[in-house]
């Protein structure tokens, strides 16, 4: 019994001292191959390790082939993006061909591209309206501020987005330039609409004799500008103006002003007066300069045109001799 129990003991000294020796100590073959079927422990070690770093070499190749992808992408310094003018030009003008053949083929179509029948029997017409933000990019605001002034004025869309709402301070302290006395005005202009190659365009509103717009205001009173531009040289570029009075509170109104009520003003009212030439519109405006400091709104749904039946006036406003003998000749 003692004997088996000390050759048991022996034996298992010699294979503790002869086959789990170091794996560095053993051959390639008999190493991974003792470790593979006598060590589990030591096994899962070593391939964990071996593991880790094929990882890591493999990351450090991503990384370098990131990086040279990234050197190949990045432009260099001393290269500049090639520019052609020509082309730009050239896309330029077919763009604005493309347009004009889009004009030609509308104006054979009928009036504003519409067959003329519908055109002649038409009795209103919205000629701008406020229902997104790309209808406010159709107008341009401004102020005495671009001579000095302190008057500001804005434009934004409603929080409904159903109208647009202009919006400011009136300010009517006059410039420290030494030359300006007066000042104190905000005013919002359309945009003159452009055809192909940037050709001016005009609006036909010869079949109306009426300007209908819905707004809502503070009571404040404003100048309502229609600029013509005529190919007549003592005639171009005139403005129109009549007043809009606004009741206040929260409710809206329909102001309805005859083209005929329209008079000549360049600064001051013209002594020699004529009426409105319809077919050649180029812009509208609001105006505000009524010399009353403070805050000020001004909330529009549409402007358009329209036909009064009831509206027989052609003109309210007479010359005489005196003023304009070129008439009465």
């Amino acid at each position: 019994m003692a004997m088996a129990s000390i050759h048991k003991l022996l034996t298992g000294t010699y294979i503790h001292r002869n086959f789990l020796r170091p794996r560095a100590a053993l051959p390639p073959f008999v190493g991974n191959h003792f470790v593979d079927y006598s060590s589990s422990s030591l096994q899962k070690k070593v391939t964990s390790v071996d593991r880790a770093s094929q990882q890591g070499k493999t990351e450090e190749g991503l990384q370098g082939h990131d990086r040279e992808e990234a050197a190949l992408d990045a432009p260099s310094p001393d290269r500049t993006p090639e520019v052609s003018f020509d082309k730009a030009i050239r896309d330029e003008a077919i763009e604005h061909l493309r347009r004009l053949k889009d004009e030609i083929v509308a104006h054979l179509r009928g009036p504003d591209g519409r067959p003329l029948q519908e055109v002649i029997m038409e009795q209103a017409r919205v000629v701008w309206q406020f229902r997104e933000k790309e209808d406010l990019d159709k107008w341009i605001v401004t102020s005495d501020k671009t001579i000095g002034g302190r008057s500001e004025i804005f434009l934004k869309m409603s929080k409904n987005n159903r109208s647009a709402l202009l919006y400011g301070t009136l300010s009517s302290e006059p410039p420290q330039d030494g030359d300006s006395r007066q000042s104190g005005y905000c005013a919002m202009i359309s945009r003159i609409p452009r055809g192909a190659f940037e050709r001016k365009l005009s609006h036909d509103w010869s079949q109306f004799n009426t300007l209908y717009l819905r707004v809502r205001g503070d009571g404040r009173p404003w100048m309502v500008n229609i600029r013509q531009d005529t190919e007549f040289i003592q005639r171009k570029n005139q403005m129109y103006s009549y007043f809009m009075f606004t009741r206040g509170g929260p409710y809206w109104q329909e102001v309805k002003i005859p083209f005929s009520k329209f008079f000549s003003n360049q600064g001051r009212v013209r002594d020699v007066q004529g009426p409105l030439v319809l077919d050649k519109i180029s812009s509208i405006g609001f105006t505000l300069s009524d010399k009353v400091d403070g805050p000020f709104f001004l909330e529009i749904d549409f402007i358009g045109v329209f036909t009064d039946p009831a509206h027989t006036e052609e003109f309210a406003y007479e010359n005489s001799p005196a003023l304009n003998p070129r008439l009465f000749r």
